[in-house]
């Protein structure tokens, strides 16, 4: 076995073990839910998505809801949400595609989501991760940022990085990397400060800091 691959299986185990079951931060139950709420996250945090989603999908419980309401007042409950107005107008014409065009049945290919309003690259790939209707691995900032500390990848873009990693690591891997590489970001591996002394990762990271 060489030695990265011997180093790959360490760090998946070693995350195993710090974040047993991964999944998703946001709250949905069900597709519609999960398109919307990785929407509004896109330049906003996890937490301040789930105080705004249970007012917004019980006043709008389905895309075909959702079609019907009026932009004022769906900005009006999206208004502590980052772009607000961009997220609502996309939404409402989501729904109406989804409604009129789709039957209410939610495409699942790369292409098709990215053909959706308000869906980019990686918005599409964690709607697959979550939905495990594709192998996918979405990478945010935290798996940016994480990713290229531990080595895992050099690439200086996003999709850069997500190619490296896709590359070095098996496809039935990559749901679980990219939750364990988002939790250990916002927990551990934060941006401004790390917390290198109380990484259990440290010795297999070539940036950790005072712990060689």
């Amino acid at each position: 076995m060489n030695t990265e691959l011997a180093s790959d299986k360490k760090l998946l185990r070693i995350f195993s073990k710090l974040y047993p079951n991964p999944s998703s931060e946001l709250n949905f139950s069900n597709p519609y839910e999960l398109v919307v709420s990785v929407i509004l996250s896109a330049q906003c945090t996890d937490k301040k998505v789930n105080e705004i989603t249970p007012r917004l999908f019980k006043k709008y419980s389905s895309f075909a809801a959702l079609a019907k309401a009026k932009l004022p007042d769906l900005e009006k409950l999206l208004r502590s949400i980052n772009y607000y107005r961009t997220k609502s107008k996309n939404l409402l014409a989501l729904s109406r595609i989804m409604t009129e065009e789709l039957g209410g049945k939610l495409p699942t290919t790369t292409l098709a989501l990215q053909d959706l309003p308000g869906i980019g690259p990686k918005t599409a790939a964690v709607i697959q991760c979550e939905l495990k209707v594709e192998p996918a691995l979405p990478v945010d900032t935290h798996v940016f940022r994480v990713a290229r500390r531990l080595g895992l990848a050099t690439g200086s873009t996003p999709l850069k990085v997500q190619a490296q990693l896709m590359e070095r690591f098996k496809p039935k891997h990559w749901r679980n990397l990219h939750h364990f590489l988002i939790l250990h970001g916002r927990r551990v591996c934060k941006a401004p400060r790390p917390k290198c002394g109380e990484c259990a990762l440290a010795k297999l990271c070539p940036a950790a800091e005072g712990t060689k």
